[in-house]
Protein backbone atom coordinates (compact mmCIF):
# COMPACT_ATOMS: atom_id res chain seq x y z
CA UNK A 1 0.00 0.00 0.00
CA UNK A 2 1.59 3.29 -0.51
CA UNK A 3 1.88 5.98 1.80
CA UNK A 4 0.82 9.40 0.86
CA UNK A 5 3.66 11.64 1.29
CA UNK A 6 3.18 14.07 4.07
CA UNK A 7 3.76 17.25 2.29
CA UNK A 8 0.85 16.56 0.09
CA UNK A 9 -1.55 16.32 3.47
CA UNK A 10 -3.16 19.82 2.30
CA UNK A 11 -4.74 18.34 -0.07
CA UNK A 12 -7.08 16.41 1.71
CA UNK A 13 -8.90 19.33 3.80
CA UNK A 14 -8.67 23.14 4.32
CA UNK A 15 -6.03 24.70 6.22
CA UNK A 16 -8.55 26.45 9.03
CA UNK A 17 -9.71 22.69 9.44
CA UNK A 18 -7.44 20.36 11.41
CA UNK A 19 -7.74 15.96 11.03
CA UNK A 20 -10.96 16.16 13.47
CA UNK A 21 -13.01 18.47 11.36
CA UNK A 22 -12.41 21.08 13.78
CA UNK A 23 -11.75 25.13 13.32
CA UNK A 24 -7.82 25.93 13.53
CA UNK A 25 -8.30 29.38 14.17
CA UNK A 26 -5.67 31.70 12.18
CA UNK A 27 -3.25 33.80 13.91
CA UNK A 28 -1.75 36.20 10.95
CA UNK A 29 1.23 38.07 11.77
CA UNK A 30 1.17 41.46 10.72
CA UNK A 31 2.62 41.72 6.92
CA UNK A 32 4.99 44.64 6.24
CA UNK A 33 6.90 45.63 3.07
CA UNK A 34 5.95 47.18 -1.01
CA UNK A 35 3.08 45.20 -1.22
CA UNK A 36 1.08 45.61 1.68
CA UNK A 37 2.22 49.55 1.91
CA UNK A 38 0.42 49.50 -1.75
CA UNK A 39 -2.88 47.81 -0.52
CA UNK A 40 -2.83 49.91 2.23
CA UNK A 41 -2.59 53.28 0.37
CA UNK A 42 -5.32 51.92 -1.93
CA UNK A 43 -7.87 50.79 0.94
CA UNK A 44 -7.62 54.39 2.18
CA UNK A 45 -9.04 55.52 -0.87
CA UNK A 46 -11.13 52.71 -0.91
CA UNK A 47 -12.67 53.50 2.52
CA UNK A 48 -12.74 56.93 1.81
CA UNK A 49 -15.21 56.45 -1.49
CA UNK A 50 -17.18 54.42 0.22
CA UNK A 51 -17.83 56.09 3.15
CA UNK A 52 -18.14 59.29 1.13
CA UNK A 53 -20.26 58.47 -1.80
CA UNK A 54 -23.63 58.64 -0.60
CA UNK A 55 -22.62 62.35 0.55
CA UNK A 56 -21.88 63.23 -3.50
CA UNK A 57 -25.08 64.53 -5.50
CA UNK A 58 -25.52 64.98 -8.96
CA UNK A 59 -28.78 67.40 -10.38
CA UNK A 60 -30.21 66.73 -6.31
CA UNK A 61 -29.80 63.25 -6.82
CA UNK A 62 -27.26 60.03 -4.94
CA UNK A 63 -24.32 59.73 -7.09
CA UNK A 64 -25.18 55.75 -6.42
CA UNK A 65 -28.51 54.82 -5.18
CA UNK A 66 -29.85 51.28 -4.69
CA UNK A 67 -33.40 51.68 -3.94
CA UNK A 68 -34.42 48.10 -3.89
CA UNK A 69 -38.28 49.54 -2.19
CA UNK A 70 -38.91 51.71 -4.39
CA UNK A 71 -37.75 50.16 -7.25
CA UNK A 72 -35.08 53.25 -7.84
CA UNK A 73 -31.75 52.97 -8.68
CA UNK A 74 -29.03 56.07 -9.40
CA UNK A 75 -25.84 55.29 -11.12
CA UNK A 76 -23.19 57.72 -11.27
CA UNK A 77 -26.73 60.43 -11.25
CA UNK A 78 -28.64 58.32 -14.45
CA UNK A 79 -31.65 57.23 -12.68
CA UNK A 80 -33.18 53.69 -13.82
CA UNK A 81 -36.44 52.71 -12.76
CA UNK A 82 -38.19 48.88 -13.01
CA UNK A 83 -39.01 49.41 -16.51
CA UNK A 84 -34.83 49.05 -17.11
CA UNK A 85 -34.51 46.28 -15.70
CA UNK A 86 -33.16 44.70 -18.73
CA UNK A 87 -30.58 46.69 -17.94
CA UNK A 88 -29.14 45.48 -14.94
CA UNK A 89 -30.19 42.01 -16.40
CA UNK A 90 -26.92 42.97 -19.22
CA UNK A 91 -24.87 45.01 -16.75
CA UNK A 92 -24.25 41.86 -14.45
CA UNK A 93 -23.79 39.28 -17.86
CA UNK A 94 -21.47 42.26 -18.45
CA UNK A 95 -19.42 41.61 -15.06
CA UNK A 96 -19.67 38.28 -14.88
CA UNK A 97 -17.74 38.14 -18.27
CA UNK A 98 -15.39 40.58 -17.08
CA UNK A 99 -14.58 38.75 -14.19
CA UNK A 100 -14.05 35.42 -15.89
CA UNK A 101 -11.90 37.36 -18.20
CA UNK A 102 -9.94 39.25 -15.73
CA UNK A 103 -9.57 35.41 -13.24
CA UNK A 104 -8.18 34.02 -16.35
CA UNK A 105 -5.65 36.62 -16.92
CA UNK A 106 -4.52 37.30 -13.37
CA UNK A 107 -6.50 35.18 -11.15
CA UNK A 108 -7.85 36.21 -8.15
CA UNK A 109 -6.72 39.36 -8.16
CA UNK A 110 -9.69 41.17 -7.41
CA UNK A 111 -9.91 39.49 -3.64
CA UNK A 112 -6.53 40.40 -2.48
CA UNK A 113 -6.92 43.95 -3.14
CA UNK A 114 -10.69 45.66 -3.65
CA UNK A 115 -13.08 43.08 -1.97
CA UNK A 116 -14.79 44.19 0.85
CA UNK A 117 -14.31 41.75 2.68
CA UNK A 118 -10.45 41.59 1.87
CA UNK A 119 -10.58 45.22 2.51
CA UNK A 120 -12.46 45.70 5.90
CA UNK A 121 -10.91 42.19 7.19
CA UNK A 122 -7.32 42.99 6.60
CA UNK A 123 -6.85 46.57 7.03
CA UNK A 124 -10.18 47.72 9.50
CA UNK A 125 -10.60 44.96 11.70
CA UNK A 126 -7.40 42.64 11.65
CA UNK A 127 -5.73 46.25 12.17
CA UNK A 128 -8.00 47.12 15.18
CA UNK A 129 -6.86 43.84 16.40
CA UNK A 130 -3.01 44.07 16.55
CA UNK A 131 -3.62 47.69 18.09
CA UNK A 132 -5.61 46.44 21.07
CA UNK A 133 -4.61 42.17 21.23
CA UNK A 134 -1.00 42.71 19.88
CA UNK A 135 0.78 40.57 16.94
CA UNK A 136 -0.41 36.91 16.52
CA UNK A 137 2.03 35.68 19.36
CA UNK A 138 0.76 38.42 21.68
CA UNK A 139 -2.61 36.86 20.52
CA UNK A 140 -2.11 33.23 20.80
CA UNK A 141 -0.87 34.34 24.30
CA UNK A 142 -3.99 36.13 25.27
CA UNK A 143 -5.97 32.84 24.33
CA UNK A 144 -4.15 30.60 26.33
CA UNK A 145 -4.19 33.26 29.01
CA UNK A 146 -7.24 32.31 31.56
CA UNK A 147 -10.06 34.79 32.38
CA UNK A 148 -8.34 37.83 34.13
CA UNK A 149 -8.81 41.71 34.11
CA UNK A 150 -6.49 42.09 31.73
CA UNK A 151 -8.27 39.66 29.44
CA UNK A 152 -11.57 40.77 29.89
CA UNK A 153 -10.12 44.70 29.40
CA UNK A 154 -8.86 43.41 26.25
CA UNK A 155 -12.13 41.40 25.01
CA UNK A 156 -14.56 43.55 26.16
CA UNK A 157 -12.36 46.48 24.49
CA UNK A 158 -11.83 44.75 21.35
CA UNK A 159 -15.81 43.61 21.00
CA UNK A 160 -17.35 47.43 21.39
CA UNK A 161 -14.62 48.86 19.08
CA UNK A 162 -15.60 45.89 16.58
CA UNK A 163 -19.43 46.60 17.07
CA UNK A 164 -19.68 50.16 16.34
CA UNK A 165 -17.68 49.80 13.13
CA UNK A 166 -19.99 47.02 12.20
CA UNK A 167 -22.61 49.12 12.74
CA UNK A 168 -20.73 52.18 10.99
CA UNK A 169 -20.22 50.19 8.22
CA UNK A 170 -24.23 49.09 8.30
CA UNK A 171 -25.36 52.45 8.21
CA UNK A 172 -23.49 53.50 5.32
CA UNK A 173 -25.02 50.52 3.53
CA UNK A 174 -27.90 51.85 4.24
CA UNK A 175 -27.38 54.59 3.11
CA UNK A 176 -26.55 53.18 -0.30
CA UNK A 177 -30.09 51.85 0.15
CA UNK A 178 -32.39 55.06 1.15
CA UNK A 179 -30.28 57.74 0.95
CA UNK A 180 -28.45 59.92 2.73
CA UNK A 181 -30.86 62.55 3.55
CA UNK A 182 -33.44 59.99 4.19
CA UNK A 183 -30.54 58.37 6.57
CA UNK A 184 -30.63 61.70 8.59
CA UNK A 185 -33.46 62.53 8.49
CA UNK A 186 -34.16 58.89 10.52
CA UNK A 187 -31.34 60.14 12.83
CA UNK A 188 -32.11 63.34 13.55
CA UNK A 189 -36.06 61.68 14.45
CA UNK A 190 -37.13 60.20 17.72
CA UNK A 191 -35.66 56.78 17.70
CA UNK A 192 -38.94 55.64 18.88
CA UNK A 193 -40.65 56.65 15.80
CA UNK A 194 -38.28 53.81 13.64
CA UNK A 195 -37.81 51.23 16.02
CA UNK A 196 -38.05 48.60 14.15
CA UNK A 197 -35.69 49.89 11.58
CA UNK A 198 -33.28 50.44 14.68
CA UNK A 199 -33.57 46.88 15.73
CA UNK A 200 -33.28 45.93 12.59
CA UNK A 201 -29.85 47.87 11.88
CA UNK A 202 -29.10 45.96 15.36
CA UNK A 203 -29.54 42.57 14.26
CA UNK A 204 -27.61 43.56 11.03
CA UNK A 205 -24.73 45.25 12.59
CA UNK A 206 -24.32 42.14 14.93
CA UNK A 207 -23.73 39.87 12.09
CA UNK A 208 -21.51 41.81 10.66
CA UNK A 209 -19.81 41.64 14.13
CA UNK A 210 -19.70 38.23 13.86
CA UNK A 211 -18.44 37.44 10.77
CA UNK A 212 -15.31 39.52 11.39
CA UNK A 213 -15.07 38.78 14.98
CA UNK A 214 -15.26 34.45 14.24
CA UNK A 215 -16.23 33.85 10.55
CA UNK A 216 -13.32 35.87 9.52
CA UNK A 217 -11.44 33.96 6.44
CA UNK A 218 -14.22 31.33 6.14
CA UNK A 219 -16.40 33.74 4.22
CA UNK A 220 -13.04 33.76 1.36
CA UNK A 221 -12.76 29.78 1.61
CA UNK A 222 -16.31 28.67 2.72
CA UNK A 223 -18.75 30.91 1.08
CA UNK A 224 -17.57 32.68 -1.47
CA UNK A 225 -17.99 31.10 -4.98
CA UNK A 226 -15.33 33.09 -6.66
CA UNK A 227 -12.77 30.83 -5.26
CA UNK A 228 -14.65 27.93 -6.25
CA UNK A 229 -14.87 29.67 -9.79
CA UNK A 230 -11.01 30.18 -9.94
CA UNK A 231 -10.39 26.63 -10.21
CA UNK A 232 -12.45 26.38 -13.33
CA UNK A 233 -11.09 29.43 -14.72
CA UNK A 234 -7.36 29.24 -14.15
CA UNK A 235 -5.01 27.31 -16.69
CA UNK A 236 -0.75 27.50 -16.93
CA UNK A 237 -1.03 31.26 -18.41
CA UNK A 238 -2.89 32.81 -15.49
CA UNK A 239 -0.59 34.99 -13.08
CA UNK A 240 -1.22 34.17 -10.07
CA UNK A 241 0.82 34.42 -6.54
CA UNK A 242 3.33 31.71 -6.96
CA UNK A 243 6.29 30.10 -5.77
CA UNK A 244 9.37 29.57 -8.10
CA UNK A 245 10.05 25.83 -6.80
CA UNK A 246 12.82 25.45 -9.62
CA UNK A 247 14.51 28.11 -7.34
CA UNK A 248 13.96 26.95 -3.86
CA UNK A 249 13.73 23.68 -3.54
CA UNK A 250 14.85 22.31 -1.92
CA UNK A 251 14.30 23.73 0.99
CA UNK A 252 17.06 23.98 3.66
CA UNK A 253 17.39 25.84 6.94
CA UNK A 254 19.79 28.34 7.31
CA UNK A 255 22.52 26.89 9.85
CA UNK A 256 25.23 29.53 11.54
CA UNK A 257 28.83 27.43 10.31
CA UNK A 258 27.36 25.38 7.51
CA UNK A 259 27.34 26.07 4.12
CA UNK A 260 24.32 25.56 2.64
CA UNK A 261 23.80 23.18 -0.06
CA UNK A 262 20.09 23.98 -1.08
CA UNK A 263 17.82 25.60 -2.95
CA UNK A 264 16.93 29.32 -1.93
CA UNK A 265 14.33 28.39 0.45
CA UNK A 266 15.32 28.47 4.02
CA UNK A 267 12.05 26.86 5.27
CA UNK A 268 11.66 29.96 7.38
CA UNK A 269 7.29 29.24 7.39
CA UNK A 270 7.34 33.42 7.24
CA UNK A 271 4.98 33.31 4.41
CA UNK A 272 2.45 30.55 6.57
CA UNK A 273 2.76 32.95 9.22
CA UNK A 274 1.52 36.30 7.95
CA UNK A 275 -1.19 33.77 5.43
CA UNK A 276 -4.65 35.30 6.67
CA UNK A 277 -6.01 32.01 5.33
CA UNK A 278 -3.26 29.85 7.06
CA UNK A 279 -2.24 28.29 3.70
CA UNK A 280 1.58 27.25 2.69
CA UNK A 281 1.94 29.18 -0.84
CA UNK A 282 5.08 26.88 -1.36
CA UNK A 283 2.21 23.83 -1.89
CA UNK A 284 0.91 25.49 -4.86
CA UNK A 285 -1.80 27.13 -6.31
CA UNK A 286 -4.71 26.69 -3.96
CA UNK A 287 -8.29 27.57 -3.58
CA UNK A 288 -7.98 28.91 -0.18
CA UNK A 289 -5.52 32.13 -1.62
CA UNK A 290 -6.45 35.22 -2.50
CA UNK A 291 -3.97 36.73 -3.64
CA UNK A 292 -3.18 38.72 -0.82
CA UNK A 293 0.66 39.37 -1.48
CA UNK A 294 1.44 38.96 2.30
CA UNK A 295 3.65 35.81 1.43
CA UNK A 296 5.69 38.06 -1.08
CA UNK A 297 6.23 40.69 1.27
CA UNK A 298 7.51 37.90 3.91
CA UNK A 299 9.86 35.96 1.51
CA UNK A 300 10.80 39.16 -0.02
CA UNK A 301 11.72 40.04 3.69
CA UNK A 302 13.54 37.11 4.38
CA UNK A 303 15.61 37.44 0.97
CA UNK A 304 17.04 40.49 1.50
CA UNK A 305 18.67 39.18 4.95
CA UNK A 306 19.78 36.32 2.87
CA UNK A 307 21.16 38.73 0.83
CA UNK A 308 19.56 36.90 -2.03
CA UNK A 309 17.21 38.29 -5.07
CA UNK A 310 13.69 38.88 -3.98
CA UNK A 311 10.97 37.14 -6.24
CA UNK A 312 11.40 33.76 -4.70
CA UNK A 313 7.74 34.12 -4.06
CA UNK A 314 6.34 36.82 -6.65
CA UNK A 315 3.03 36.91 -9.12
CA UNK A 316 3.88 34.77 -11.81
CA UNK A 317 2.11 32.21 -14.30
CA UNK A 318 2.50 28.48 -13.95
CA UNK A 319 4.36 28.35 -17.52
CA UNK A 320 7.03 31.38 -16.51
CA UNK A 321 7.63 29.26 -13.35
CA UNK A 322 7.95 25.64 -15.23
CA UNK A 323 9.67 26.68 -18.22
CA UNK A 324 10.39 30.13 -18.24
CA UNK A 325 7.93 31.73 -20.82
CA UNK A 326 6.73 34.88 -20.44
CA UNK A 327 3.08 35.67 -20.29
CA UNK A 328 0.63 35.02 -23.35
CA UNK A 329 -3.08 35.63 -24.44
CA UNK A 330 -4.07 32.47 -25.04
CA UNK A 331 -6.85 31.53 -27.39
CA UNK A 332 -9.33 31.45 -24.63
CA UNK A 333 -8.55 34.73 -23.33
CA UNK A 334 -9.05 36.00 -26.27
CA UNK A 335 -12.07 34.50 -27.26
CA UNK A 336 -13.18 35.71 -23.62
CA UNK A 337 -12.05 39.45 -24.35
CA UNK A 338 -14.31 39.12 -27.71
CA UNK A 339 -17.15 38.52 -25.83
CA UNK A 340 -16.70 41.29 -23.39
CA UNK A 341 -15.61 44.49 -25.94
CA UNK A 342 -19.45 42.82 -27.60
CA UNK A 343 -21.02 43.05 -24.74
CA UNK A 344 -20.00 46.28 -23.78
CA UNK A 345 -20.37 48.00 -26.88
CA UNK A 346 -24.19 46.27 -26.90
CA UNK A 347 -24.71 47.72 -23.46
CA UNK A 348 -22.98 51.02 -23.80
CA UNK A 349 -25.62 51.65 -27.20
CA UNK A 350 -28.58 50.64 -25.26
CA UNK A 351 -27.12 53.07 -22.44
CA UNK A 352 -27.09 55.89 -24.68
CA UNK A 353 -30.20 55.45 -26.76
CA UNK A 354 -32.05 54.93 -24.01
CA UNK A 355 -35.51 56.98 -23.32
CA UNK A 356 -35.66 59.65 -20.76
CA UNK A 357 -39.33 59.26 -20.63
CA UNK A 358 -41.14 55.92 -21.05
CA UNK A 359 -45.08 55.63 -22.39
CA UNK A 360 -46.50 52.06 -21.90
CA UNK A 361 -49.92 51.95 -23.69
CA UNK A 362 -52.50 49.36 -22.71
CA UNK A 363 -56.22 48.61 -24.20
CA UNK A 364 -58.51 48.51 -21.32
CA UNK A 365 -58.98 44.93 -20.85
CA UNK A 366 -62.85 43.77 -21.26
CA UNK A 367 -63.91 46.39 -24.25
CA UNK A 368 -63.86 45.92 -27.78
CA UNK A 369 -64.47 49.21 -29.82
CA UNK A 370 -67.56 52.02 -28.94
CA UNK A 371 -69.15 53.46 -32.50
CA UNK A 372 -70.09 57.10 -32.38
CA UNK A 373 -73.19 58.65 -34.45
CA UNK A 374 -70.89 60.71 -36.73
CA UNK A 375 -69.07 57.65 -37.71
CA UNK A 376 -65.97 57.47 -35.68
CA UNK A 377 -64.71 54.46 -33.67
CA UNK A 378 -63.00 54.63 -31.00
CA UNK A 379 -60.85 52.03 -28.99
CA UNK A 380 -60.15 53.01 -24.82
CA UNK A 381 -56.42 52.84 -23.03
CA UNK A 382 -54.62 53.31 -20.30
CA UNK A 383 -51.74 55.17 -20.78
CA UNK A 384 -48.72 55.40 -18.31
CA UNK A 385 -45.86 58.08 -18.45
CA UNK A 386 -42.89 57.75 -16.43
CA UNK A 387 -40.25 60.74 -16.12
CA UNK A 388 -36.47 59.21 -15.42
CA UNK A 389 -34.81 62.53 -15.74
CA UNK A 390 -33.93 65.53 -13.77
CA UNK A 391 -36.01 68.06 -15.91
CA UNK A 392 -39.28 68.80 -15.65
CA UNK A 393 -41.35 68.00 -19.34
CA UNK A 394 -44.26 70.73 -19.84
CA UNK A 395 -45.37 69.99 -23.49
CA UNK A 396 -45.49 66.46 -23.72
CA UNK A 397 -48.00 65.20 -26.34
CA UNK A 398 -48.76 62.01 -27.74
CA UNK A 399 -49.42 61.53 -31.71
CA UNK A 400 -50.53 58.86 -33.71
CA UNK A 401 -48.52 57.36 -36.27
CA UNK A 402 -49.24 57.17 -40.09
CA UNK A 403 -52.93 56.63 -39.39
CA UNK A 404 -55.62 59.38 -39.69
CA UNK A 405 -56.59 58.95 -35.87
CA UNK A 406 -56.74 60.97 -33.19
CA UNK A 407 -56.27 60.89 -29.27
CA UNK A 408 -58.98 61.96 -27.15
CA UNK A 409 -57.69 62.23 -23.17
CA UNK A 410 -60.14 61.80 -20.29
CA UNK A 411 -60.02 64.56 -17.82
CA UNK A 412 -57.47 66.61 -19.89
CA UNK A 413 -58.71 69.67 -21.26
CA UNK A 414 -55.32 70.59 -22.96
CA UNK A 415 -53.62 68.00 -24.63
CA UNK A 416 -50.24 68.85 -23.18
CA UNK A 417 -49.39 66.76 -20.79
CA UNK A 418 -47.01 68.11 -17.95
CA UNK A 419 -44.52 65.93 -16.34
CA UNK A 420 -41.80 66.27 -12.92
CA UNK A 421 -38.64 65.01 -12.52
CA UNK A 422 -38.90 61.22 -12.02
CA UNK A 423 -42.56 61.53 -11.63
CA UNK A 424 -45.55 59.26 -13.05
CA UNK A 425 -48.54 60.24 -14.51
CA UNK A 426 -51.64 57.65 -15.65
CA UNK A 427 -54.11 58.56 -18.18
CA UNK A 428 -56.92 57.16 -19.60
CA UNK A 429 -57.90 58.62 -23.59
CA UNK A 430 -59.97 57.29 -26.65
CA UNK A 431 -58.11 56.43 -29.93
CA UNK A 432 -60.67 57.92 -32.36
CA UNK A 433 -60.04 56.72 -36.18
CA UNK A 434 -63.24 57.08 -38.83
CA UNK A 435 -64.97 53.96 -39.93
CA UNK A 436 -64.13 54.43 -43.33
CA UNK A 437 -60.15 54.37 -42.83
CA UNK A 438 -60.25 51.43 -40.88
CA UNK A 439 -58.77 48.65 -43.35
CA UNK A 440 -57.98 45.51 -40.62
CA UNK A 441 -60.12 44.01 -37.65
CA UNK A 442 -56.98 44.66 -35.56
CA UNK A 443 -55.01 47.17 -36.69
CA UNK A 444 -51.63 47.93 -36.08
CA UNK A 445 -50.78 51.52 -34.46
CA UNK A 446 -47.65 53.54 -32.97
CA UNK A 447 -47.71 55.69 -30.76
CA UNK A 448 -45.48 58.69 -30.22
CA UNK A 449 -44.31 60.88 -27.62
CA UNK A 450 -42.97 64.36 -28.38
CA UNK A 451 -41.76 67.03 -26.21
CA UNK A 452 -42.68 69.89 -28.62
CA UNK A 453 -40.81 68.75 -31.87
CA UNK A 454 -38.70 66.21 -30.56
CA UNK A 455 -39.53 62.58 -30.38
CA UNK A 456 -38.90 60.62 -26.86
CA UNK A 457 -40.49 57.78 -27.36
CA UNK A 458 -42.83 55.35 -29.37
CA UNK A 459 -44.89 52.48 -28.25
CA UNK A 460 -47.19 49.98 -30.62
CA UNK A 461 -50.40 49.15 -30.17
CA UNK A 462 -53.62 47.39 -31.69
CA UNK A 463 -57.01 49.26 -32.52
CA UNK A 464 -60.00 47.15 -32.90
CA UNK A 465 -62.74 48.06 -35.32
CA UNK A 466 -65.26 46.70 -37.81
CA UNK A 467 -63.63 46.82 -41.30
CA UNK A 468 -65.40 49.64 -43.53
CA UNK A 469 -67.02 47.89 -46.65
Amino acid sequence: MEVPDEHDSFRDRSATIDEQGKRKWVFAYKPRGRFYSARTALSYVYLLVFFGLPFLKYKGEPFLLLNIMERKFVVFGFVFWSQDFYLFGITMILFVVFIIVFTVAFGRLFCGWACPQTVFMEMVFRRIEYWIDGDAPKQQALKRMPWNAEKIRKRVTKWVVFYVFSFTIGNAFLAYIIGMDELKNIISDPWGLHMKGFLGMLAFSFVFFMVYLRFREQVCTVVCPYGRLQGVLLDRQSVVVAYDYGRGEPREKNRKGVERQGGDCVDCNLCVHVCPTGIDIRNGTQLDCTNCTACIDACDFMMDKMEKPRGLVRYASEASIADGKPFVVTARLKAYIVVLLVLFVGWLAILITRSTVDMEVRKVAGLLYQERDNGDVTNLYNVMFLNKSHIDFKNLHVRVHGAKAHLEWVGLRDSEIVLPKEGMLRLTGYIVMKHSQVTERQQKLKLELYDGDRLLHSEKTVFLAPVAR
